[in-house]
Order: structure tokens, then C-alpha cells, then sequence
């Protein structure tokens, strides 16, 4: 009997799984953290709130957004993905500082964080920025201004905070699905930008398509 040359298929090839990134959401207490995390976030997100309590009077500092009614006590968990090679593990921090213990542990693998700032009240958001740049952790400071006013240009909250000119500062809304998502492509860049600066690495990511 004659050979066949009839030719086995090549059985397809198995994509290749994307890089996943741990990113942290930072910031102080009440400045759009959970927020931000639910606006940009592909699945539903794991949110771990309760409402404040008379427990918190005189503890948490409620000055400028006393109609806030709950709180995250240990961490907000979303994912986005950015490509078909890239997807971001977002874990956003509590804010109070009774939970700042936290950080430590959230912060254990983390490439890189967004440090939310609360245009009305900066101040808050101090501690987050001395955190990171004290562990030589990159991040950007995404200015959200709540009910879509920026007031301020993101020179002058440069200048308060005494960022160095390397970081980027972006005028945001939390509320806003791809507002948020240009604050995290920015963040993907800077830490692009850090790794070729230093002759480090990225883990394995390259610059996402816009």
C-alpha cells in the first residue's frame, strides 16, 4: 500500500499566559481609594468596608468629608487588564491610620503604587507619598478632584507635596472608569522609564498600547 503524504496538523500553539503586576492604591483616609479601584476594576471587586461607628469619633479625621458613612478596614482587590500581554492586580490600602499596619504586608511585592490625593485637603495623603518614596517604591500622585474640579494645576500640588520632578502628577477622577486607567498607564510608564534609567527590569511587561 502506498505512503500517504498527507501531513498531521500542527496542534495550536498555546498562548502564552500575560504578566500579572501587583500595583497599590494609596492615599489617605476618605480621598477616592475604593473608588477608583470599583471605576476601572474588569470583575467585581472584593471591598472590604463597614460603617463607621461612634468607635471612630475623635480617631479618624473626618474634617472636610463628614458625609463619608464607611470605610475600608483592611484592603480593596480589582483587576484590569491592559493588554493581551499585561494584567494589573489592584490592591487598594486602607486609609485611617489605626490600619497603617497594614501597608507593610499589602506593599510586599508590589511594583509599583498610585497615591490618591484629596484636592481640598493634600495633607492627608503625606504619609502615603513618605511612605513609598522611603521604600524606594515608584509611584504617581493622581489628584482627584472630587465632582470633577481641579482647582489647583498639578505644578502647585507638586510643589506642596515637594515631589521631585521625576514623579508625575495627574489631574483625575476616581469616579471615572478611563480617567482612572490613564493615572495606571502613566504609572506603567514610570516604572518603564525607572527600570530603564537604572538597567533594571519591568517583570517581564513592556510599554502598553494607549
Amino acid at each position: 500500500m502506498a505512503g500517504s503524504d498527507t501531513a498531521t496538523p500542527a496542534a495550536p500553539a498555546t498562548p502564552a499566559a500575560p504578566d500579572t503586576v501587583k500595583i497599590l492604591i494609596a492615599g489617605g483616609f476618605g480621598v477616592g481609594k475604593t473608588t477608583m479601584v470599583g471605576s476601572v476594576s474588569e470583575i467585581a471587586p472584593l471591598r472590604t468596608e463597614e460603617s463607621l461607628t461612634s468607635a471612630g469619633l475623635g480617631v479618624d479625621d473626618l474634617d472636610g468629608i463628614e458625609q463619608k458613612r464607611a470605610t475600608t478596614v483592611a484592603l480593596d482587590f480589582g483587576r484590569i487588564t491592559i493588554s493581551d500581554e499585561l494584567v494589573l492586580y489592584l490592591f487598594g490600602t486602607p486609609g485611617q491610620q489605626r490600619f497603617w499596619f497594614m501597608w507593610n504586608d499589602l506593599a510586599v511585592g508590589a511594583l509599583g503604587a498610585v497615591v490618591l490625593i484629596d484636592v481640598r485637603r493634600p495633607e492627608s495623603s503625606f504619609a502615603a507619598v513618605d511612605f513609598f518614596e522611603s521604600r524606594g517604591i515608584p509611584f504617581v500622585v493622581g489628584v482627584n478632584g472630587f465632582h470633577g474640579r481641579h482647582p489647583y494645576p498639578a505644578e502647585d500640588i507638586r510643589e506642596s507635596l515637594a515631589l521631585p520632578a521625576h514623579v508625575p502628577v495627574l489631574l483625575c477622577d476616581a469616579r471615572e472608569r478611563g480617567s482612572s486607567r490613564d493615572v495606571l498607564i502613566a504609572l506603567l510608564d514610570q516604572l518603564i522609564a525607572e527600570a530603564d534609567a537604572g538597567g533594571g527590569d519591568t517583570g517581564g511587561f513592556t510599554r502598553p498600547v494607549r
